[in-house]
């Protein structure tokens, strides 16, 4: 009997590592697990389970055995808006979810009232990022909860609209916070607070630093770079170092970005260089240089600022990966581009990684490369998860399967633009109508 229960335990107990935020352990979009599959077998991917959910943009985060999300359902007394860019109030709630990895099964579910005035208004955006026992989740009008990752009870709340006196960005809060130390960073917006440092556990200020008429939308990050710790913040005004413990500002450089719109994750690149890339204005790479305090300069920088006429990678929301100098990353109308480091120049573009025939204005798909095989996993809006060979000689597409299905429409197109989590071997990708989890084990 002993034996058997343990038997039984082992098949339905996640095992492998977590992903416990945007872009997994370390934010950068490896994935480091062993014994995953090369190719899918006939018919695609073992569906692990499959569970109910609400709206939202918001990825999974993958811990401890379980799975966090977060939706949102408007009031049964609200329509639908017609267009994505309809501003126009509409009462809702937004939840915070936490599901058994192994099943699906709800543990607990957190809903609070959440009425939204931005455009694309389906749902939350932010990753959840789950810390030493606790929930972290930003809502898309600036609803900031900390949980206990096990029984979803508030620890702390913060309310940004409120509290500091703000109007929603157009796109609502989208940036992820970033845990580092005893400090949870988020993009919050203001005079003063477009970055502000909490405490984790209390939720009480530790610093706030940066100004700008918009906030953005790009998640924070740390890298050492020049030999300094510095977290960088790309706001729609300028790129900036700064000091992580304190908010101090270490450099400044000017990236002037049309509608706000600053999105992907900067990247780092060996020899202390930062990547940026914008929808309209392009891409550029930073130079980050050893002095008291660090400086930047710019080393190259995309000659056009078009959204159409595009020389460089022109991204909208996916943050690029970079493998041995060479940047790929998806162009602002569904071309995925691989580019040199070094100058910018485009060496090859293909449009079979987002599906698209032609251009389409943000076709979307999301890069994730794993570390042992090489591969990437790209998820595309059409809700394909794709396992591809990048390399300067090109796209070599080697398995394909259909994972779930688009829920929304965008431009003209159906549409799923969630980021999908990769833990215990298998893949966790949802829409605005349910979650789902497939095995991605050898």
């Amino acid at each position: 009997m002993l034996s058997l229960l343990l038997s039984l335990l082992m098949q339905t107990a996640p095992t492998g590592q977590d992903w416990p935020q945007w872009l997994g352990p370390q934010r950068d979009g490896i994935w480091r697990e062993t014994g995953i599959i090369d190719k899918f077998p006939e018919g695609g991917p073992k569906l692990v389970w499959k569970q109910p959910l609400g709206a939202g943009y918001t990825g999974p985060a993958v811990a401890m055995g379980k799975v966090y999300v977060c939706d949102r359902y408007l009031k049964p007394t609200e329509t639908k808006p017609k267009s994505d860019f309809d501003r126009q109030k509409r009462q809702g709630t937004e939840s915070i979810l936490c599901l058994d990895a192994a099943t699906g099964k709800e543990i607990w579910k957190y809903t609070y009232e959440c009425a939204y005035d931005i455009s694309y208004s389906a749902g939350p955006r932010c990753t959840p990022i789950v810390h030493q026992g606790k929930v972290y989740c930003l809502g898309a009008v600036g609803d900031l909860f900390c949980l206990d990752a096990e029984k979803g009870t508030v620890l702390w709340e913060k309310h940004f609209p409120k509290q500091y006196g703000l109007k929603s960005p157009l796109w609502g809060w989208s940036a992820s916070p970033l845990i580092d130390g005893d400090k949870l960073i988020c993009i919050v917006g203001g005079k003063d607070s477009v970055a502000i440092a909490f405490n984790k556990d209390t939720g009480s200020e530790i610093w706030k630093s940066l100004t700008a008429a918009e906030p953005g939308y790009c998640p924070p990050v740390i890298y050492t770079l020049a030999g300094t710790r510095q977290l960088i913040i790309w706001h729609p005004e300028a790129v900036n170092g700064l000091n992580p413990e304190t908010g101090e500002v270490y450099w400044s450089v000017p990236f002037k970005i049309q509608s706000a719109l600053s999105i992907p994750m900067p990247r780092q690149l060996p020899g202390d260089r930062l990547f940026i890339t914008a929808f309209y204005n392009g891409p550029m790479m930073l130079q980050v240089k050893a002095a008291s305090p660090p400086t930047a300069e710019i080393i190259w920088k995309g000659k056009s600022n078009s959204e159409v006429r595009t020389d460089g990678l022109h991204s909208i929301m996916p943050t690029p990966i970079i493998v041995d100098d060479y940047i790929y990353g998806i162009c602002s109308h569904g071309q995925l581009r691989c580019l040199k480091a070094a100058t910018g120049e485009r060496v090859w573009e293909t449009f079979q990684a987002t599906g698209v025939k032609r251009q389409e204005r943000w076709a979307n798909a999301f890069l994730v490369r794993h570390e042992e095989s090489k591969n990437f996993f790209i998820f595309n809006e059409k809700g394909d998860l794709i396992i591809a060979r990048l390399s300067p000689k090109g796209y070599e597409e080697i398995s394909k399967a259909h994972l779930i299905d688009p829920t929304q429409v965008a431009m003209g197109r159906d549409i799923v633009w969630t980021h999908p989590a990769f833990a215990y071997r298998c893949v966790f990708v949802r829409n605005d109508k349910e979650i789902a989890c497939y095995s991605l084990a050898k």
